[in-house]
């Protein structure tokens, strides 16, 4: 998961008035003192280039991710602007932690409001000791938390003066794939955000992740894999579908049980045994199709509410911004604008736009009135 700070650090921080109490004012100091350490650490890319002392494999990384950098221009209509044209190596695993909290019964995200971005799904910190800080204090308030660390975050293009949001080295060794996906992803976040809807925001990179991988390994058909590699990418691909089948069937089930009139104690004994069956389920996975493979027992051994609710938030709405997409004839351009104006209806409108359209039925029907780009088109050549 790359759910980032999302919040452009230095002017939220501005923002901050005086009668702010002192943790808040902690929090906005350690997100400038963060995000400025980051940006005196990259260098452009040109520049890691040239230089004899870096080492073959990153020079290598680095000459790919400016291919794809100019592809999510030219291709798929994402932002001409210094972002990922500069790399900075920040000797540590993730770049911020994030802390997600969603009471015992409920799916629904804590939300914390900042300035500039709005209120957002998550909290995230530059080091791993305040994310775990905020996490107990919520687990004792009664929240079920979750903490992980985050790759790579998006400033939404509001620190393009600073350089903008720089490769890490976080991410820089990812799989080719993995490597697109993400900077498309991030860059996606510049293109269309919307203040209080972390759904929104993340379901739409990560169609536009997903849509914009496929194109670049199409376009990327002149460079063959290894039938080795190409083997474990569609194993990967396998694997995470079969999780996100898993999870979604559970969320589905687990919301049905907290929407239900069942005593808090029956909920409670209820959502034990669907949480014991999610990891029945993927247990057996493991020991047959997928031949023993580990990368979800982590997740698997702390599953709670928020881990699931936060996962949500780049899956739910994927299947109507790809609907959206086919819908404009594959053309990102139109996809973007289209999304915008979806993004500009008040929220329960834009919820009941995007339920039209992941199910193909008119967005009209749903009590929203259709907008131009809404509207059916040629495929573009």
């Amino acid at each position: 998961m790359r759910l980032g700070l999302g919040l452009t650090a230095l002017l939220a921080a501005a923002a901050v008035s005086l009668t702010t109490g002192c943790s808040t004012l902690a929090y906005y100091g350690q997100a400038v003192s963060g995000h400025l350490d980051l940006v005196q650490r990259a260098r452009p890319v040109p520049d890691w280039l040239a230089d004899p002392a870096t080492p073959a494999p990153l020079r290598e990384r680095l000459a790919l991710s400016q291919q794809m950098r100019d592809f999510a221009i030219a291709e798929l209509a994402l932002p001409d602007n210094r972002s990922y044209r500069r790399y900075a190596d920040l000797g540590r695993e993730a770049v911020v932690w994030n802390v997600v909290a969603a009471p015992e019964l409920s799916l629904t995200l804590k939300t914390w409001c900042f300035p500039v971005v709005g209120c957002v799904g998550y909290r995230g910190s530059f080091k791993r000791a305040p994310a775990d800080a905020t996490a107990a204090e919520l687990r004792a308030q009664g929240y079920e938390t979750h903490v992980y660390g985050v790759p790579a975050y998006s400033t939404l293009g509001k620190t393009d003066w600073l350089g903008g949001d720089p490769l890490l080295n976080t991410f820089i060794n990812w799989s080719e794939p993995d490597l697109a996906a993400l900077i498309f992803h991030e860059l996606a976040h510049q293109v269309v955000y919307v203040d209080d809807d972390t759904e929104f925001n993340e379901s739409y990179a990560t169609a536009v992740e997903r849509l914009g991988r496929a194109r670049w390994l199409e376009r990327r058909g002149d460079v063959p894999a290894t039938q080795a590699q190409e083997a474990a990418r569609e194993r990967r691909e396998g694997y995470r579908d079969d999780f996100r089948l898993l999870t979604r069937r559970t969320r589905e089930a687990l919301q049905d049980l907290y929407a239900s009139d069942l005593p808090d104690a029956d909920k409670r004994q209820r959502k034990a045994l669907l949480l014991d069956v999610l990891r029945a389920d993927h247990a057996a996975l493991k020991a047959g199709a997928w031949g023993g493979y580990t990368g979800y027992d982590r997740w698997m051994a702390g599953v709670n509410n928020a881990q699931l609710a936060v996962q949500a938030a780049y899956d739910a709405q994927v299947p109507a911004f790809e609907r959206l997409f086919e819908r404009e004839g594959r053309d990102f351009t139109r996809f973007h604008r289209a999304v915008r104006d979806i993004a500009a209806l008040p929220k329960d409108r834009r919820r009941a736009t995007l339920a039209a359209l992941a199910e193909g039925r008119d967005p009209s029907a749903a009590g929203s009135a259709p907008t131009p780009a809404l509207a059916p088109s040629p495929r573009s050549p």
